[in-house]
């Protein structure tokens, strides 16, 4: 079965966005998962299409409604993926998560705009909040881009060399090394002899110690979970 995922918004137009292109589009064109963007506001009931309305309580901005919103979640009959909602104070999202989506049927993710979504849909369609930092967007759509990018690009054949995806930050708790290519000079910068020796187990090990010492000058955080 392809990765299927399907997005709830209020501007459908912004997918498959940058997933239309590069890996990721030429595996949407050979079927290798699917995207559909459904629109929120098909699911208003009155003229104007109104899916939020003034917080409860009072203060600045407008809540996106909770039985607009549920319609819209009840429309995809018998769905047993998993329901995310992109939230700035949702669970961060980490390379581990990514596999686990990754091994699944799909996802359906909510994308949250103004001040937020009525927590009662959240807590009665039991929606997953993950957030991919801590800062705010406009709205979920870029974030949703951003999760199903860190998806699909792990997904069965999409990357073409199937270690591209093991060897990088995070998959073991670490920051990858650094990489070189030719040319052998770049402005008096040599690459490692090392990299040059033929020496693999050589190699592996400068990698992992690079790798340690990288995690333990921008990501220290990373080693005390491990």
């Amino acid at each position: 079965m392809p990765f299927r995922a399907t997005v709830l918004t209020l501007y459908p137009e912004m997918f498959p966005g940058h997933l239309g292109f590069s890996l990721s589009g030429k595996a949407m064109e050979r079927g290798q998962w699917s995207l559909e963007a459904m629109q929120i506001r098909d699911f208003a009931e009155d003229k104007h299409r109104t899916v939020d309305d003034t917080p409860a309580g009072g203060g600045a901005g407008m809540v996106l409604r909770a039985d607009i919103l549920g319609k819209a979640i009840d429309s995809l009959v018998d769905d047993s993926r998993p329901r995310l909602l992109m939230s700035p104070r949702g669970k961060p999202l980490s390379q581990k998560r990514v596999r686990e989506l990754g091994d699944g049927e799909g996802v359906v993710i909510v994308c949250g705009r103004f001040e937020g979504v009525d927590q009662r849909v959240i807590d009665a369609r039991q929606l997953e909040e993950v957030s991919i930092g801590d800062y705010i967007l406009s709205g979920g759509e870029p974030a949703a881009l951003t999760l199903l990018d860190s998806v699909v690009r792990i997904l069965p054949g999409v990357m073409g060399n199937a270690l591209s995806g093991t060897h990088e930050s995070f998959e073991h708790g670490l920051l990858e090394h650094p990489h070189y290519t030719r040319p052998q000079v770049f402005e008096d910068r040599e690459i490692p002899a090392i990299l040059t020796s033929g020496n693999h187990a050589a190699i592996e090990k400068w990698r992992l110690e690079q790798s340690l010492r990288l995690t333990r000058e921008r990501r220290p955080d990373l080693l005390n979970e491990s």
